[in-house]
């Protein structure tokens, strides 16, 4: 019987499927070990303030507030009154807040207030507050408006009649 030869497999042999698979894997395995070792940046929302009263007189007062900072210092800055430095309340706190007293020759009409945290070139936000015409009331804080005549008359009733009733109980306990 004759001796046959087997074929022989040529000398370079084509690459299997499963070489694709693996290269795959290997690229997907990188990109997520770089994707863990990269720090990662916690994008913070902006931060919201407020000015209250939103309405002002020239010399009135203003109280200031910001939140959403995620710092301990704030700095606010208007055409309406002086530089302002923001602080927390306590060292949890995460609002900020102080005061200011609108020049009082403020011009009437919109300023622009603008709150920045941490200091000039942190997250910023701007507000506006409203300069009414004429001066803030002085005294009694502008919790009385003018009076009419009957008014004060009724008024001075009142009180005479109060001081007449205390002298008459005191009389009449005094005789007893």
């Amino acid at each position: 019987m004759p001796a046959t030869q087997l074929a022989q497999p040529p000398a370079t042999a084509p690459r299997s499927r499963s070489a694709a698979p693996r290269r795959l894997m290997t690229a997907a395995a990188a990109t997520l070990i770089v994707a863990a070792a990269t720090p990662v940046t916690l994008a913070r929302a902006a931060p919201s303030a407020s000015v209250s009263p939103t309405t002002v007189a020239p010399g009135g007062r203003v109280a200031l507030n910001v939140a959403g900072c995620g710092t301990k210092v704030a700095r606010v800055t208007s055409t309406a009154f002086n530089e302002v430095r923001l602080t927390p309340g306590n060292l949890e706190a995460t609002n900020l807040f102080g005061s200011a007293t609108v020049f009082s020759d403020a011009s009437p009409g919109a300023h622009r207030v603008t709150f920045e945290c941490g200091g000039p070139g942190g997250q910023s936000v701007t507000v506006s507050l409203q300069v009414t015409p004429g001066a803030a009331r002085g005294g009694t804080g502008g919790s009385i408006g003018s009076m009419s005549t009957t008014q004060i008359a009724v008024g001075g009733t009142l009180a005479a009649a109060a001081l007449v009733g205390g002298v008459w109980v005191l009389r009449r306990r005094a005789a007893a």
